[in-house]
């Protein structure tokens, strides 16, 4: 606290609520609350329509941070690429009218903040947005995707309402697919005293010794002040526990009026806790500014103490350790949401991946949200980080700055990613001093992390792959031969960047392009792509590859292949929109974990092929498996090693049992049996309690079941919603990469609905601020409802850092 005024040192404020929202207009001057006609750059605090801060906004629409309006449009079927790729919502250069979306914001600050620096900082928006307060116009942003911010202390009033305004024009795309639009992630308003650490001002790098770790503490203190001033700062590290293990101070330093100071200092920790996968062990750094013997800023630094090495025969080690990536490429939409997601989604998707075995995380194709680093650094993941795309233009630049300079303290990344397959320019010269130059701006600013790229131009090693450090493989079919090309580079690193692609839709055995759905026996993928089975055995028997991230862990809105409309996503997950799993996944789960895996599929309801052969298969770890059909015995097999088992089985209804051996021991079981009609909802919480943040989530599961309990895989009942108590539906989804129907509903009084896909589907509820229970009840024509409830308690934290126990599903 600042003893004479009694107030924080510092302050970082959630800025999600109390936004008002509305579509403008990228032709129409009128219909874009007279953006150019209000002259919004000739002077300040004198421009007309929405930028002014009298503008009456009672009629747009309140939300609530994260949001994307992009996810609450309609579908819309068009031959366009751009609305092809982005999920056919109508955003990009030909819908003027859905493509530019203002935000306004009123919020106060206290006379008592005279005399501190104030600024704005914004995580992620999509897409080239320009900023004023109270009628001063602050700067543009264009990235979708890196964090900024801009000092306001010059036009903030201290004795007035201040206007925040946000115009975000998403006309123009920066990927190949589904992007969002606007405010997607958080903003904070951010309070300090004029000499303080510095915007992502701290950056530690921890060497790991034999009982011992150095860390080696870069610190950058701004004196932001008409006079000069000296300062010192006291470093404290402290682990999980809250306890102090190492404290260091500098010697005084001179920092001249407006000018900023590096301090460095070096701290043995012993006996340190070291970052892993299984014990993600956390230390923070406390920094204390000082100005002579009063205090100025106290600021916090999560890090990891860890070892990372690649080698170029033996692929990557872990604080010592060999550790084989089992990676997965992700994009950051979700069901129900888009784009926007609560924190607490991020935890759940992390965990969901952790569940069937991946270790690392590929940021496809863009700087993340801060809160999926925080979630990889508490859970245990390793992440290859990526920057958006390949340039030298002092805008993509600074894009790349920004991205290392706010991400390097996270000791889940071992990998910078400076792009994605630049088809024009990756085999050229230009892409080799291009990629030259992001790699010395990302080794100046972290010497410790190797920098790779994403490169789908098979043998190539002019150019782009030329220059990284680690040679990063999209899809080791195209055109090259691995095995000469690592003796041909024998000093190069490899990893497979993206792998697979794989086409599943889930709990769908039948190719059927008419409603757009793939059949998950493993065997559908584009040219480049393989199955699961042949890039996992492929890459098992080259140990100078560090492992492969898979396209991708979770389906993605936009990019449908191999089918377009009714297609609106992809159906590369191994996992669909909601998180639900594919057959797939425990085929990765029986090679990738510990743990007994033993998955039968088709399901066993097929009426009108009574007698046909059904291909029936099993993905296990089991040594062998045998197979029983009401009671016969269809046949025991060997599990061949990273394959599966099949038996073609004359259909007729009953009950499929599979029993997996070990040691010639019965070790696991599983059935699949004939569904009866759907009689009745069951409801399964991720989460029984969350935090009466109101920003807390659980994602409710939904089955359709029989009246004996047992899902129901062909069903597809449409589900109505109803909250009751401190909590708000914010998004609906099931899976069906062909559905059209709305994920969210935001006209008053609107009934949230959605039809159950093969079986499922889900519902994702959210905290108020109120403390209490809360209902959820699901109806449906015919069937017995059901109801959960989930208690919302009060917290301190917020609720990404909150552990609360999670329910078990089964599917």
């Amino acid at each position: 606290m600042n003893k004479e005024m009694n107030q924080p040192l510092r302050e970082r404020l959630l800025m999600d609520s109390d936004w008002k929202f509305a579509l403008g207009h990228a032709s129409d001057i009128k219909r874009d609350f007279d953006y150019w006609k209000g002259k919004p750059f000739a002077k300040q605090a004198e421009g007309r329509g929405a930028i002014h801060p009298d503008f009456d906004d009672s009629d747009w629409r309140e939300v609530c941070l994260p949001h994307d309006w992009a996810v609450e449009l309609d579908f819309e079927h068009s031959s366009d690429n751009d609305i092809d790729y982005h999920g056919y919502k109508p955003i990009g250069r030909p819908n003027p009218a859905t493509s530019i979306g203002w935000y306004r914001k009123p919020f106060s600050v206290s006379p008592d903040d005279k005399g501190k620096r104030l600024s704005i900082e914004f995580d992620g928006i999509f897409r080239d947005s320009q900023i004023w307060l109270n009628g001063y116009y602050l700067g543009r942003h264009e990235s979708g995707y890196t964090s900024f911010r801009f000092d306001i202390t010059d036009c903030v009033s201290f004795d007035g309402p201040n206007v925040l305004v946000v115009r975000a024009d998403a006309s123009q795309v920066e990927g190949w697919f589904y992007e969002g639009a606007g405010i997607y992630r958080h903003v904070w308003l951010v309070k300090t005293n004029p000499m303080h650490v510095a915007h992502w001002g701290t950056y530690v790098v921890s060497e790991v010794g034999d009982g011992f770790a150095e860390l080696t503490l870069h610190t950058t203190i701004v004196n932001e002040d008409d006079l000069g001033n000296t300062g010192t700062i006291e470093s404290a590290i402290y682990d999980a526990d809250g306890h102090c293990v190492a404290t260091v101070q500098s010697e005084t330093q001179p920092i001249g009026a407006w000018k900023e100071q590096e301090f460095i200092q070096r701290v043995r920790v012993e006996q340190p806790r070291l970052w892993d996968l299984d014990s993600p062990h956390l230390y923070r750094l406390v920094t204390t500014v000082r100005e002579g013997e009063a205090p100025t800023d106290v600021y916090e630094t999560s890090f990891g103490v860890r070892s990372i090495h690649f080698d170029p025969d033996l692929g990557f080690f872990l604080n010592g350790r060999h550790v084989v990536i089992q990676g997965v490429c992700c994009h950051q939409d979700h069901a129900g949401v888009g784009a926007a997601l609560p924190d607490r989604l991020q935890y759940y998707r992390i965990e969901k991946l952790k569940e069937f075995g991946v270790n690392a995380y590929r940021t496809s194709h863009h700087p993340p949200t801060p809160e999926l680093l925080e979630a990889c650094d508490r859970l245990g993941m390793l992440v290859m980080d990526e920057h958006r795309q390949v340039g030298v233009g002092e805008e993509i630049a600074n894009q790349l700055r920004s991205l290392v300079r706010r991400d390097r303290n996270h000791p889940s990344i071992i990998l910078w990613s400076i792009g994605n397959e630049e088809g024009g320019i990756q085999d050229t010269e230009a892409g080799a001093r291009a990629a030259k130059t992001m790699k010395r701006i990302v080794h100046e600013l972290d010497p410790t992390r190797l920098v790779s790229y994403g490169g789908n131009n098979g043998g190539q090693s002019a150019g782009i792959n030329g220059v990284v450090d680690v040679r990063g493989w999209n899809y080791w079919k195209i055109g090259a031969n691995l095995d000469e090309y690592h003796k041909e580079h024998p000093q190069t690193p490899m990893i497979g960047s993206e792998e697979a692609s794989t086409l599943c839709t889930r709990g769908i055995y039948e190719n059927d392009e008419q409603r757009g759905y793939v059949s998950s026996y493993d065997e559908n993928f584009p040219g480049w792509g393989s199955g699961s089975e042949e890039w996992m055995n492929y890459y098992e028997k080259r140990p100078y590859l560090a492992g492969a991230f898979v396209w991708t862990g979770f389906d993605y809105r936009g990019e449908p292949l191999p089918y377009r409309w009714p297609c609106i996503s992809s159906q590369f997950g191994i996992m669909d929109t909601c998180g639900f799993p594919k057959d797939n996944y425990y085929y990765y789960q029986s090679w990738w974990t510990d743990q007994t895996v033993l998955h039968l599929f088709p399901h066993w309801n097929w009426t009108g092929k009574e007698g046909q052969d059904i291909d029936v298969r099993c993905f296990s770890n089991c040594e062998e498996v045998e197979l029983f059909l009401n009671g016969r015995s269809i046949g025991r097999k060997q599990m061949p090693h990273l394959g599966h088992l099949s038996w073609m089985v004359p259909y007729e209804p009953g009950v499929l049992l599979a029993r997996g051996y070990r040691d010639g021991q019965e070790i696991a079981s599983v059935t699949k049996e004939t569904a009866g009609a759907p009689s009745e909802l069951r409801l399964l919480p991720d989460r029984i309690a969350i935090n009466a943040d109101g920003e807390d989530v659980s994602c409710i599961a939904v089955q359709i079941v029989d009246d004996l309990g047992r899902v129901v895989p062909i069903a597809d009942n449409e589900v109505v919603f109803t909250v009751s108590g401190p909590g708000v539906l914010i998004g609906v989804g099931n899976g069906n990469p062909s559905s059209h129907e709305p994920d969210k509903y935001i006209e008053p009084g609107a009934v949230w609905r959605r039809k159950a896909f093969n079986g499922l589907c889900m519902a994702i509820i959210q905290s108020t601020q109120q403390e209490g229970v809360l209902c959820i009840t699901a109806e449906s024509t015919g069937l017995a409802a059901a109801k959960v409830t989930i208690d919302t308690k009060a917290c301190t934290l917020r609720p990404s850092v909150q552990q609360v126990e999670a329910a078990n599903l089964i599917f």
